[in-house]
């Protein structure tokens, strides 16, 4: 088993690109993308929703442009 860190903390959101990555039942999840995109409007907001457990994966592209990721899980 690869065993990967994490990446160190950011000191800013302003003008970073950050992946919301919602799986299962989009409920709360609505409300929450609405609060970050309000709260912080610097902040390139990406996102890739599926129905399913399993998270639709980054594409090598968009990891490489990526900031933050946020993983959301709901059911």
């Amino acid at each position: 088993m690869e065993i990967i860190p994490l990446a160190p903390r950011l000191n800013t959101l302003d003008g970073k690109t950050v992946w919301i990555s919602i799986t299962g039942e989009p409920d709360i999840t609505i409300a929450m993308e609405k609060r970050l995109r309000s709260d912080y409007p610097n902040v390139n907001w990406q996102t890739k929703k599926t129905w399913t457990i399993s998270p639709v994966e980054l594409s090598e592209e968009e990891m490489k442009t990526a900031d933050g990721l946020i993983q959301a899980v709901c059911w």
